[in-house]
């Protein structure tokens, strides 16, 4: 599916949000996303420094150093 594709059906699911909770939610979101993509610059990585992070991670979650998905959405929310 292309981005343009998702966009679009992206866009009709919201039209048919009745809550402001959620609404509010997503309004926060698309303007934390956009300061963040603003100064956020892509570059891509080498197979050396991939390989470096998937071991590093693979040690973090070995090591219990990791973030349940309830902390991290609790965390978000604190963002905007």
């Amino acid at each position: 599916m292309s981005i343009e594709t998702r966009k679009i059906e992206f866009v009709q699911e919201f039209l048919k949000l009745q809550s402001e909770k959620s609404i509010s939610k997503f309004e926060k979101t698309v303007k934390t996303e956009n300061k963040h993509s603003a100064n956020r610059k892509v570059e891509s990585m080498s197979v050396n420094e991939l390989n470096v992070r998937i071991d590093k991670s693979l040690k973090d979650s070995k090591n219990g150093r990791l973030t349940e998905v309830n902390d991290l959405l609790t965390e978000i929310d604190k963002w905007s």
